[in-house]
């Protein structure tokens, strides 16, 4: 067994709302994905049968995230467990909008969210601080869980960027300067002391392989 523990970053496919990059947190409405993010699933399933190291999946609850994990899971012969705490941020009042709209109807609550992980959006919405602190102890327990295995890690822009982060050692404003697309793939590497590695960064490669009329998987 390796003494490395490799966490893949799977964001969900899109769902409608992704396109127009509406915030969409786990105090919205729970979308599905979109027949493009479905198609987006099944060819990161395709990329992940390929890879052929995937040893477990896990999960946020959420249902765009629970369809793009058992897409991906169905191809591997592997079964999906759900982490609550890989859930995407509460954005209150927020909910919905494109960060344009909450600048206009929200400006003052916005500025101190983004120059403050201690600051919630409107309407008693999730701190980023909180979300660190939920994402860090799940990252925790799949290391301590699965050292020297490959985890299939399936969640949100905002506990992924932070899971990012925290590999990093970035300070928390850091989680606005990256890109972590739809169904993107990254992946973060811990030694057995601890030390981390960010070996790849959204990834999105895979999605112009068109998947195979009728294949399971590859």
């Amino acid at each position: 067994m390796s003494d490395v523990t490799t966490l893949v970053l799977l964001r969900h496919g899109e769902t409608l709302l992704t396109p127009g990059r509406r915030l969409s947190g786990s105090g919205g409405t729970n979308p599905g994905l979109s027949p493009a993010g479905r198609r987006q699933a099944q060819a990161t399933a395709d990329a992940l049968a390929r890879r052929g190291d995937i040893e477990a999946v896990v999960t946020s609850p959420m249902r765009r995230c629970r369809e793009t994990a058992h897409a991906v899971a169905e191809c591997l012969g592997l079964s999906v467990r759900a982490e609550r705490d890989l859930r995407e941020a509460d954005f209150g009042a927020w909910e919905g909008l494109t960060f344009a709209e909450v600048r206009e109807r929200y400006p003052d609550d916005l500025s101190a969210w983004l120059g403050s992980p201690e600051s919630p959006p409107s309407g008693a919405g999730e701190t980023m601080q909180q979300v660190t602190r939920r994402v860090a102890a799940v990252r925790d327990g799949l290391v301590a869980r699965h050292a020297g295995a490959t985890v299939l890690v399936v969640s949100h822009v905002g506990p992924l960027r932070t899971l990012i982060r925290l590999a990093l050692q970035a300070p928390p404003h850091t989680v606005f300067r990256m890109e972590v697309a739809a169904a993107s793939l990254s992946a973060v590497t811990y030694d057995a002391d601890g030390t981390a590695t960010v070996e790849t960064l959204n990834d999105t490669h895979h999605l112009a392989r068109t998947p195979r009329r009728g294949a399971r998987c590859a």
